[in-house]
C-alpha cells in the first residue's frame, strides 16, 4: 500500500486543488496518511497571495530534508500558486535539491503523468508552463477525495480577468475559465447525496461565472438552480468582486432561504484614489450603496469584507476614509492585511511606498475600531436562537464543539455525547454570550435532523 501526505497552504480553491490531487493519486493506488513519516510522496501546495504563505510553505518544506534523509524512496512535489511564478520555481531548483519535482497550477490535472514520469525516470522534474503558453483547460471527471466530512468544497470556475494591481492572481492561476452548469450540478448533486449539507462554490471571482461559456447563464441562474434542489443543505460562495455583484444576486439569495445570510464582499479600501490605483473599478458609494441594497433585501444578512492597510501612496485622509466606510457600513468582520509587495504586479513598482511603522500603527486603529463594532454587533445575538451546522470540534477547545451560523456566526457550545451526534448536522442553539469574534451558546434541539 502506497501513501501520500497533502499539505495545503492558502484559500479554499487550493483545499480544492488537493482533494482533487489525492483523487488522482487514489486512481494511482495512493491512500492518504494524516502522517509525514508514513508517506511515500508528499505534496506542498503552495499559496503566493502574500509573502508570509510563501515563506512558511519554503520553512516546511525546508523541514521535509530530514524525512528524506530516512526515506531516500520518499517523492517530494511542490505545486500551487507559488511555483507558478519563475523566481520561485529557481529557488526550488537550486535550494531544495531534495524536491523530485514541481508543476504549476495549470498542470495540476496532470498530476498522474507527472509523477509517473518522475518515478520512471529517475530525475527531478520542473513542470511549469505561464499561462500564456498553457492557458489551462478544466478536466471533468475527478472524483476528490474530501478532506472533510461535513464541510465541502466544490469549484465552479478558475482564474482572474481583473488584474488588481497588488495581486499575482491573474498571473498565478490564469484568465477566467467556467465549469459547464451540468457537471457542477452533478458534483453538488452527489455531494447531497453523500450527506454534506454545507457546499462552498469556489471561484476567483464567482460574480463571473459563466461569461465565458457558449451557453447564456451567470452565477444567480447557478445559485437559483442549485438551491431548488431537494435536501437540508445551506450554500456558500466566495470570493464576489463588488464591480460584477449584481442586484439580480441578491434577489435571488433573497428569495432561496438555503443561500446563506452572509455575504463577503472585499472592500480593500475607503478611498477613491487607492481604490483607481488599485484597479477594484468602483466607488465607496457605489459599494455603500450595494451593502445597503442587500440590507434592505435581506435583512439580518451579514456582511464580511477584506481591507488591505497601507497600499503605495495611501495618506492619513485615504486611511481615515476607510475607517469612515467601516463606521458607514459596520461590517460582521474584516479580514485586514498589511500591504505585501508581489513581485511582478504594477504596484510592487509604485513610489510612495508606506513605511512599515506606519502601517503598524494603521493597522492598530482599523483593528482596534472593527473590534469595538464586531463586539457591538454580536451581542446583538444574546438570547436569541441560531439555525447552525456543526462542524466538529472547537480549534480552540476541545471541551467545546464548534457551529457555524448561516449568518456566518461562529458560535461554541458544551461538547457532550449527544451534542457529538450532531457534528455535520444542523442544531438550533440559543446564544448565551458574545465577543468579538465568536457567540457561545446553548444547544436547543437539532433543527431538521
Amino acid at each position: 500500500m502506497l501513501h501520500i501526505y497533502v499539505e495545503t497552504y492558502g484559500c479554499q480553491q487550493n483545499e480544492a486543488d488537493s482533494e482533487r490531487i489525492l483523487g488522482l493519486a487514489r486512481e494511482m493506488g495512493y491512500e492518504k496518511t494524516d502522517r509525514k513519516e508514513d508517506a511515500d510522496l508528499i505534496i506542498v501546495n503552495t499559496c503566493a497571495v502574500r509573502e508570509h504563505a510563501e515563506l512558511k510553505a519554503l520553512s516546511n518544506t525546508g523541514q521535509l530534508k530530514h524525512i528524506k534523509e530516512k526515506n531516500p524512496d520518499l517523492l517530494i512535489g511542490v505545486c500551487g500558486c507559488m511555483i507558478q511564478q519563475e523566481h520561485r520555481k529557481e529557488d526550488i531548483k537550486n535550494k531544495y535539491p531534495y524536491v523530485d519535482f514541481v508543476f504549476g497550477t495549470n498542470m495540476t490535472d496532470r498530476f498522474k503523468e507527472i509523477v509517473s514520469e518522475v518515478k520512471k525516470s529517475k530525475r527531478r522534474g520542473f513542470f511549469v508552463e505561464s499561462y500564456d503558453k498553457n492557458p489551462g483547460t478544466i478536466t471533468e471527471g475527478i472524483t476528490p477525495v474530501r478532506c472533510s466530512k461535513t464541510n465541502a468544497w466544490l469549484s465552479i470556475m478558475y482564474g482572474c480577468n481583473n488584474f488588481c494591481t497588488y495581486c499575482v492572481v491573474p498571473y498565478v492561476r490564469g484568465r477566467e475559465r467556467s465549469r459547464k452548469p451540468e457537471f457542477i450540478i452533478e458534483e453538488f448533486d452527489s455531494l447531497v447525496k453523500d450527506g454534506y449539507r454545507d457546499i462552498t462554490l469556489l471561484g476567483q471571482n464567482v460574480n463571473s461565472y459563466g461569461k465565458d461559456l457558449d451557453e447564456k447563464t451567470s452565477f444567480a441562474d447557478l445559485l437559483k438552480t442549485l438551491a431548488s434542489k431537494e435536501g437540508d443543505f445551506v450554500i456558500h460562495f466566495m470570493t464576489s468582486h463588488p464591480k460584477d455583484a449584481t442586484k439580480e444576486l441578491i434577489d435571488v439569495i433573497a428569495e432561496n432561504p438555503k443561500i446563506e445570510r452572509h455575504f463577503h464582499l472585499p472592500l480593500q479600501s475607503g478611498s477613491d484614489a487607492i481604490l483607481k490605483a488599485m484597479n477594484r473599478r468602483y466607488t465607496r458609494d457605489s459599494f455603500f450603496a450595494l451593502t445597503e441594497y442587500m440590507r434592505e433585501r435581506i435583512p439580518g444578512i451579514s456582511v464580511t469584507t477584506d481591507i488591505i492597510v497601507g497600499f503605495p501612496g495611501e495618506t492619513d485622509k485615504d486611511f481615515e476614509d476607510t475607517l469612515d466606510m467601516m463606521r458607514r457600513i459596520r461590517f460582521d468582520g474584516v479580514f485586514s492585511f498589511v500591504y505585501s509587495k508581489r513581485k511582478g504586479t504594477v504596484a510592487a513598482e509604485m513610489e510612495d511606498q508606506v513605511p512599515d511603522d506606519v502601517k503598524k500603527s494603521r493597522m492598530g486603529r482599523l483593528l482596534a475600531l472593527q473590534t469595538e463594532i464586531q463586539t457591538e454587533k454580536n451581542s446583538g445575538f444574546v438570547g436569541k436562537t441560531l439555525r447552525a451546522h456543526v462542524e466538529g470540534e472547537s480549534k480552540s477547545d476541545p471541551g467545546m464543539l464548534s457551529a457555524r451560523s448561516t449568518e456566518g456566526k461562529l458560535i461554541h457550545f458544551k461538547r457532550t455525547p449527544e451534542a457529538e451526534k450532531l457534528i455535520g448536522r444542523f442544531a438550533d442553539i440559543r446564544i448565551t454570550s458574545a465577543e468579538a469574534i465568536m457567540l457561545f451558546g446553548e444547544l436547543i434541539n437539532t433543527s431538521n435532523n
